[in-house]
């Protein structure tokens, strides 16, 4: 006799059974009607698929985005990991689109002590962004990205700057990786 055989009854178990197997069949068949099951006029379209960009491959489609110039060093870092995921570390395709970011830093001080002294800080990004279509001027997306990284402050000054610069190239990672995809979504509804 099992611990659910005890607290519930042999019944209820056996019907907590059936239940999770009609919840798995209903669940199956409920993504079955979302997806269209194959009809490929409806449901959901793989992003990274070459279908889901009218045929071009995605990194292709990625490739013809021009990454502005970012001020600081924190933008430097999100401009060159947009650059990137979005070329592969190859070259860059004749530029159809422009993506202007501009930043916000901010650090956020935690576990303070009595003396006032932090124990750690978080390091903010507030990224706007607009993507223009540079054959007609037009922004055909804009919105906003963050990112957020932690550390640790210590007695050792060398330490916090190292710290400090760790934090900025995570969160600036972050807010890349967080922009291709966005990126992604938008050029994939836009021809």
């Amino acid at each position: 006799m099992s611990l659910a055989d005890g607290l519930w009854g042999r019944d209820s178990v056996r019907r907590l059974k059936n239940r999770r197997g009609l919840l798995s069949a209903l669940g199956l068949a409920t993504l079955c009607v979302l997806s269209g099951c194959g009809d490929g006029s409806t449901g959901f379209r793989p992003l990274y698929g070459s279908a889901a960009l009218g045929g071009a491959a995605t990194q292709e489609k990625l490739a013809t985005v021009d990454v502005a110039p970012i001020p600081g060093r924190v933008g430097q870092r999100i401009r060159n990991e947009l650059i990137f995921q979005t070329t592969g570390g190859g070259k860059p395709a004749e530029p159809q689109y422009r993506l202007d970011i501009a930043i916000r830093e901010s650090v956020v001080s935690t576990m303070v002590q009595t003396n006032g002294n932090a124990g750690g800080q978080i390091f903010n990004i507030e990224a706007s962004y607009n993507l223009v279509r540079l054959k007609d001027k037009t922004v055909i997306a804009s919105g906003k990205s963050f990112g957020r990284a932690s550390y640790d402050r210590v007695t050792s000054i060398f330490a916090n700057v190292e710290a400090r610069q760790d934090a900025e190239n995570r969160a600036a990672e972050s807010v890349g990786e967080e922009l291709r995809t966005r990126l992604l979504a938008i050029l994939a509804t836009t021809a």
